[in-house]
Formats: structure tokens, sequence, C-alpha cells
């Protein structure tokens, strides 16, 4: 049975038909903004439609960046746009007017379910997935199971407080994980570097033009791949902060595989070498235990859009 996985990030959402083996067979796009959930409903259905004009389709699954409803109906509250208690498979399904059964997930469980089922952890039993994009999503799969919790709200990492007192949060709080371990923090970083350190940095500042302000994640990358020392140690920082936060996680779940996911999963070993050092250094019982890999996942940015199809046509 084919199904429709959909992506809703801020700014665009992805739609494809997903078959059951996880491959994507067609995909479309369309941009949304972030504080107008209506226009957001309207993309969504709207792609569905034109999918469906060519796929006789089972299920749709919507990947949505936030907390969703144990009955994977609405999105509770979401940290970058305005859903609170939000019906969005109900409002969706009114705007589609047919039968095709709506499921809600949240978009880091969509994506670590893809990556378990179809991706690098599928030879797996227990898997962490960090999803590293403008927060730090997670997903946990234990002994083959998505691990949703009571109230759908589970594996919710990128909120765990790191720093008391720290930098604040989309959440409401101060010192989450994701204000140190995600793209956002990265960028941020970045240019206060590039203000503090006038002679640091000389090919990102090529890259980046005069203002620092203009500064984004992929150039950081692309100044460390040509080796730009402070874009390297830029990354270097950004990996510590994965590393340390994950062997946290790993004393309470004891994963077996690691996946990281998201758009600076471009960076490779820039980012997972320092990742690797410094889950090793903070691992409990190191060298008494099984230590977990640590991968870069295979689906890149079409994860949500084939764990959000399978989850719904389960």
């Amino acid at each position: 049975m084919h199904a429709i996985g959909v992506d809703i990030g801020g700014t665009k959402i992805a739609a494809g038909v997903v078959d059951d083996s996880g491959k994507i067979l067609a995909q479309v796009r369309r941009e949304t903004s972030a504080d107008d959930v209506a226009s957001i409903d309207a993309a969504v259905a709207d792609a569905c439609r034109e999918l469906e004009t060519d796929f006789e389709i089972g299920a749709i699954g919507l990947a949505a960046a936030g907390f969703v409803s144990p009955d994977r109906t609405s999105v509770q509250f979401a940290p970058n746009i305005a859903w609170r208690e939000y019906p969005l498979a109900e409002n969706v399904g009114r705007l589609l007017d047919d039968d095709v059964p709506i499921v809600v997930e949240n978009d880091a469980n969509a994506a670590g379910w893809a990556e378990f089922q179809f991706g690098v952890g599928r030879d797996a039993t227990d898997m962490l997935m960090l999803t590293v994009g403008t927060g730090l999503g997670g997903a946990i799969i234990v002994d083959g199971s998505l691990v949703r919790g009571r109230w759908g709200v589970a594996a919710e990492v990128g909120h765990m407080r790191v720093v008391p007192g720290g930098h604040y949060c989309g959440c409401g709080h101060e010192g989450c994980w994701e204000q140190y371990a995600s793209g956002s923090a990265l960028v941020r970083d970045g240019q206060a570097a590039l203000l503090a350190q006038p002679d640091a940095g000389a090919r990102l500042r090529e890259i980046v033009g005069p203002d620092p302000a203009e500064l984004r994640g992929p150039q950081i990358t692309t100044a460390a791949q040509e080796g730009d020392e402070l874009a390297v140690s830029l990354l270097a920082n950004l990996g510590r902060w994965l590393g340390e936060g994950a062997a946290s996680v790993a004393a309470l779940l004891d994963p077996e595989i690691i996946v990281i996911g998201g758009g600076v999963g471009a960076a490779g070993e820039l980012l997972l070498r320092p990742t690797r050092q410094a889950y090793n250094q903070q691992l409990s019982a190191l060298g008494h235990r099984p230590e977990a890999r640590i991968e870069l996942a295979m689906h890149g940015n079409e994860a949500g859009i084939v764990g959000a199809a399978d989850l719904a046509r389960r």
C-alpha cells in the first residue's frame, strides 16, 4: 500500500508518495509561513491532492516539529511554529474531504523510524536518532519499538537542561541541549566568533561577506572543508556538545547505534570525529561495555517523508 509522508517545516513542506520498501515514488514541495497555521494546512492538503492524482493512497503521515498528542491527531505545542493544541489531522482532513486516514507524528520520530526501518539503523534493535537542525530533535527505538511515552512526547532530548541559567529556548526554559547542539547554535557561535576574533576565519569571512549576521550553517561547513581553522573549530565544538549529551542519554538507554541527521551531516567526519571523541570521553564504564556506533543518517532531508508515511501505513 502506498502512503504519503509530509515533512512540515516552518518555511516549507515536502511531501512524497512512499512504497512499502521506503522508496519515494514522487515528491512535491510547497512554501509556508510558521506564523500562519491555516496556510500550512492548505499547503499540506494541496500537496496531498496533487500526489493523489497519480497514486492510490491508503494513509497520510504528517511529520510535525512539535509535541504530538497521544492519539497522534494534534500538535499540542511547537517551539518554532504557531501550533497550540492544534487539531492538525482534522483540519487537513477537512480540506481533503476524503476517507484516507491521517496520522500526525513528531518529525524527529518520523526521521528516526525511517533510519531504523530502511537506513543505517536497520540491523539494530536499540537506536538513538539526533536530528540537528534549527533545534535538536530525538527519536528513541527500544527493542524494535518507537518510544512515544504515555503522553506522546517522549524523546524530546533537545529539551534536556544541560546549562542551568543558559541560553533561552523556544520551549520557555533556559539552557536546553538544543541551544548548544543545533544548527542555530552553530550559527550563533559562528557569528560571535567572527565579531570577537577579527584575525580568524579568513576563508569563512570570504564566503560570508562583511556582515557576520549573514552567516549560515552550510557556509561554515564549506569553509571547514576548505581548511578554515575557525570553521573547523566551530564544528568541533558542536560535535563536543552532541557527543557529551549523547553519552548522558546512553547512560539511560544504552543504544547500540546513535544516528546523526539533519543538514549539518554534510560536514561528515569534521562533525563525527569530535562527536565520537566527546562521547567516548564521557561514557560511563568506558572499556567495560560495548560502545554505540555513531553514524550519519542515510536518508538526509527525505527521512521525515519516509518515516511519516511508514508510520501512518502501520
